[in-house]
């Protein structure tokens, strides 16, 4: 995987998550050239994962398994957990941007994403699907990889799609959204080198 600038310290982190649903195995690199391993046993959600990585310049090594038999939802909740773990265990909040917010269309469908490395979780997810399923994926699921990031990341994310008639398209803007906004929100800004974005003085 690729370095951090020599400037900064290697924002780099690896996390392991094992239960009797699932093992999940986490890499990141907030500085990376968006570069991604991915298996989780849903093509889909393998699809999703790669918007995060490409529009967000994060490099990804993902490698879960879990009890696809039963479901899905262990298996995505799971590896909403443990990624948010690792960006938490990855990134110094010292020097960043901290908030991050784009918005981004696909067609018909347009969706913003807002999130703040706040060190308080917090989901506010609004997507009005307009079907129950996308290529064989529950996509009522989603709401539960972003709540497990939330929760392990220590972030405040609000989602929302804003128009769209096509599922896919609805559920795309979003992860690009979502990679374009972690990718600023984790920026160092050269004016507040090794300084807490924060009147608290912590996040």
């Amino acid at each position: 995987m690729a370095t951090a600038t020599d400037s900064q310290q290697s924002r780099q982190a690896s996390v392991e998550r094992n239960t009797q649903e699932t093992q999940i195995k986490v890499s990141v690199n907030l500085d990376g050239s968006g570069q991604l391993q991915c298996s989780t046993g849903l093509p889909f959600l393998d699809h999703m994962i790669d918007q995060i990585a490409r529009h967000g310049l994060i490099d990804l090594e993902i490698d879960a398994k879990g009890d696809l038999e039963i479901d899905a939802h262990h298996t995505v909740e799971d590896l909403g957990i443990t990624l948010g773990q690792a960006f938490n265990k990855a990134l110094d909040r010292k020097g960043i941007r901290r908030y991050g917010h784009a918005y981004v269309p696909l067609d018909e469908a347009l969706s913003r994403v807002v999130i703040d490395f706040s060190g308080r979780p917090g989901l506010e997810f609004h997507v009005p699907f307009t079907r129950a399923s996308v290529g064989g994926f529950d996509v009522d699921l989603f709401h539960e990889f972003f709540q497990g990031f939330v929760n392990h990341a220590l972030v405040t994310l609000h989602v929302d799609n804003l128009r769209g008639k096509n599922s896919h398209h609805q559920i795309e803007t979003v992860f690009k959204a979502f990679g374009r906004a972690l990718r600023m929100a984790m920026e160092i800004d050269p004016r507040s080198a090794g300084v807490v974005p924060s009147t608290k003085g912590c996040l």
